[in-house]
């Protein structure tokens, strides 16, 4: 039995330099932690997106640094702006070029919702042409509701399951 004083804690003399874990469950870590957005900015959040990167904001601590400008180098796209008809299929091809798995987030009311536009020109949300994993309120948001929408696309990346497919194409 262990006395209340006691603290339990990894003991490197009894376990060694040996640390146990499931590899699904490190790869979800390196993938939630080394993310590289596609920056869609279609309309005014992209310049809150641009400052999100910025000094002041930095979205480097949390290991979205990269931005990538190629679908084929990135795996979390953000869409920030207004989606009209005409760019629809472009948002879908670009993310169609993205590797698997990949993410999307949705900054901005009109990305979310066609925003404050009931035209027959804008798309009332970018979810119908592409899944959205993380929704983004405000017009425009603010850099620090983008880092927010980052820690918690990276808390759904942590729950993900891994599958043996992906495992067995890690370790080859």
């Amino acid at each position: 039995m262990v006395s209340p004083n006691t603290e339990l804690a990894y003991n490197s003399k009894i376990e060694g330099d040996l640390v146990v874990t499931r590899a699904d469950a490190v790869i979800n870590w390196i993938r939630a932690n080394s993310m590289w957005p596609m920056p869609m900015g279609l309309a005014c959040c992209a310049i809150e997106l641009m400052a999100s990167a910025a000094s002041r904001f930095d979205i480097a601590r949390f290991g979205a640094e990269v931005f990538r400008f190629s679908p084929r180098q990135s795996d979390v796209m953000i869409v920030s702006g207004t989606v009209t008809y005409k760019m629809a299929p472009h948002v879908r091809r670009i993310y169609d070029q993205m590797a698997e798995p990949k993410w999307v987030i949705a900054m901005g009311a009109c990305a979310s919702s066609g925003g404050m536009y009931r035209s027959y020109a804008t798309l009332q949300g970018v979810d119908r042409i592409v899944p959205v994993d993380v929704y983004i309120s405000g017009c425009p948001p603010r850099p620090e509701a983008l880092l927010d929408a980052l820690m918690k696309l990276q808390a759904k990346v942590q729950r993900s399951p891994g599958t043996t497919k992906e495992l067995l194409s890690a370790s080859a």
